[in-house]
């Protein structure tokens, strides 16, 4: 009772039906007394049951006109530029609109390096090693990082639900903060992040968040490099192949996964050697491009336009009286599926872009200098390569003999 008490008299939303299985509760025994801040109430009383029906209901629509004032008050300030309330975000100062110089300048870094093929893992390992912590003092996590990232903050949008906050005519609406990147460097970033979604399986386990504990790859090729030694149907084992170490061996070995786990365990190779030999082979492929790629502009920026067109005059005529609801709404709706498509589109062509230019500078310092950092270079690689099929040496797939590259097989992407 006590407990069903505390509800009635702190929720301002009670419904009907909890109001009347409250007042049975109270009067299924005689004599029993029932007060709030007003007083007693006799609630063995009709008169008085019907007046706390009555009661529940303006309650309840109360609490509605509460909801709906604050959602009107949020968006203005929203679409006045307003930053939104809470806590400081990184990058910015107390003000949420002058930005902080170190932080602006690691958000700017890390955008770029995450177009450039990084993983978010490796970014947060090097900023804790830095200490780099979060505006309320947290270690940095996967999920923090992403929605940092992924907030249109960053280049002075502001979100709404899950679409940009626009105007009338379709356009962004700009807040009053200072930007830490182009809106085109963003929309590049928001589709490599959403290119990247998706939840860790472990074994007989269902889907779920990549732990804090997170890991990080350690070789080039763990994942892409394969058993090309045939089965007794002549058909390649296919099983992607591991990195581990062996005595009297400095350098790590690939090798193929033992029968427990679908393997063969007839193939092994010099992991430094096929790097290598992976490594000229990627950069001979990026080498046969531009060095600078020419910013090429985005030919659909048209349809865009048009499409944004069709949407304010059907507005406009749907406002007049023009054109029936019937009418309107779905048409409106198959014009917004078509502007979604493109916004993606544009997004997509902005990443191709950045990452062309950011990839190509100068690359192959970069790589045996280890400017690119491990995650970048594996993204090099997955760009261009379906998988590095590892062959067997001598008959029965098994013996020891010199590094021989014609052994691998590179599954080149179209």
């Amino acid at each position: 009772m006590q407990s069903r008490l505390s509800v009635f008299t702190s929720e301002p939303e009670i419904v009907a039906g909890d109001y009347e299985r409250f007042v049975e509760a109270l009067t299924c025994r005689p004599g029993r007394v029932f007060a709030d801040e007003r007083g007693p109430k006799d609630l063995y009383s009709e008169d008085v049951e019907g007046l706390g029906l009555v009661g529940v209901a303006f309650s309840k629509i109360e609490s509605r006109k509460i909801r709906r004032r604050l959602i009107a008050w949020h968006r203005a300030r929203a679409e006045s530029g307003k930053p939104a309330g809470g806590t400081r975000p990184f990058g910015w100062q107390e003000d949420r609109l002058t930005l902080e110089p170190v932080e602006a300048a690691l958000l700017n870094k890390a955008g770029d390096e995450v177009i450039a093929g990084r993983s978010i893992n490796s970014i947060i390992l090097e900023w804790r090693e830095r200490q780099i912590l979060t505006s309320l003092g947290n270690l940095w996590t996967p999920r923090s990082m992403k929605v940092t990232l992924n907030n249109p903050r960053l280049c002075g949008w502001r979100r709404s639900g899950d679409d940009i906050l626009r105007n009338e005519a379709g356009e962004p609406i700009l807040g009053l903060w200072q930007p830490v990147m182009s809106s085109t460097k963003w929309l590049a970033l928001h589709t490599v992040l959403d290119a990247r979604k998706g939840k860790m399986r472990a074994p007989g386990e269902t889907y779920r968040d990549v732990p804090p504990d997170f890991y990080e790859t350690k070789y080039l090729l763990t994942g892409i490099a394969r058993c090309g030694k045939p089965g007794s149907d002549g058909a390649p084992c296919g099983t992607p192949m591991r990195a581990t170490h062996q005595r009297h061996c400095v350098q790590h070995i690939y090798i193929c996964q033992p029968k427990s786990v679908g393997g063969c365990s007839g193939v092994g190779r010099r992991g430094d050697k096929v790097d290598e030999f992976v490594s000229e082979a990627i950069l001979a492929k990026l080498e046969e491009r531009t060095a600078v790629a020419e910013r090429a502009p985005w030919l659909r920026a048209g349809e865009l336009g048009a499409v944004n067109q069709k949407v304010q005059s059907l507005r406009d005529q749907w406002l007049a009286g023009g054109i029936s609801d019937d009418f309107f709404y779905p048409t409106l709706q198959r014009l917004e599926q078509q502007r979604r498509d493109l916004r993606n589109d544009e997004a997509k062509h902005a990443a191709t872009q950045l990452r062309a230019q950011s990839d190509l500078s100068d690359i192959r310092r970069r790589w045996y200098t280890d400017e690119l950092d491990l995650s970048q270079k594996r993204a090099l690689v997955k760009e261009s390569l379906h998988a590095v099929i590892v062959h067997p040496v001598g008959p029965g797939g098994r013996g020891r003999a010199a590094f021989n590259p014609d052994l691998l097989e590179l599954v080149w992407r179209q």
